[in-house]
């Protein structure tokens, strides 16, 4: 009897994660994991390749990345021990990079959403013909008459 129902838990189980994994949203967010981590690798590729260069030409020609403040030198077989403050300010300016491009991303997003929203609370202008006065409809019969006298 146990069994039987741990099999049944199992398969109700099973099934709430296939009808969550096949939902539009879990799709869409996998796609953005995926188009995200490219886009990190990118924007990393900028910092590291083309900005921290040509930041480390303005300073003097250094290399950023190797900036460090020594703690402790290499003794014998023990290691140096350092703290490697350039590739810190590397991995900031990365982030900033990554931060100031989604925001640019999500207010041109927000810009479509708002243009859209506008344009569907626009209100349907309907063309109703302003109702005549009585003195209007009376110079209209007139007018009217006189036309069928001249005939």
């Amino acid at each position: 009897m146990k069994t039987s129902k741990m099999k049944a838990s199992k398969m109700k189980v099973w099934n709430e994660f296939k009808e969550f994994a096949l939902k539009g949203s879990a799709i869409d967010l996998a796609v953005g994991i995926i188009v995200g981590a490219a886009f990190g690798k990118i924007v990393t590729s900028l910092v590291n390749d083309i900005i921290m260069p040509v930041l480390g030409i303005i300073l003097g020609s250094i290399n950023l990345r190797e900036l460090k403040l020594l703690i402790r030198p290499a003794v014998g077989n023990a290691a140096e021990l350092s703290l490697y403050y350039g590739s810190f300010f590397q991995n900031i300016i990365d982030f900033l990079t990554v931060a100031f491009s989604i925001f640019l991303f999500i207010k041109l997003i927000n810009a479509f959403r708002r243009k859209k929203e506008t344009a569907a609370e626009k209100p349907v202008e309907l063309t109703v013909p302003p109702v005549p006065s009585k003195e209007e409809l009376l110079l209209t019969e007139i007018r009217d008459l006189l036309k069928q006298k001249q005939i």
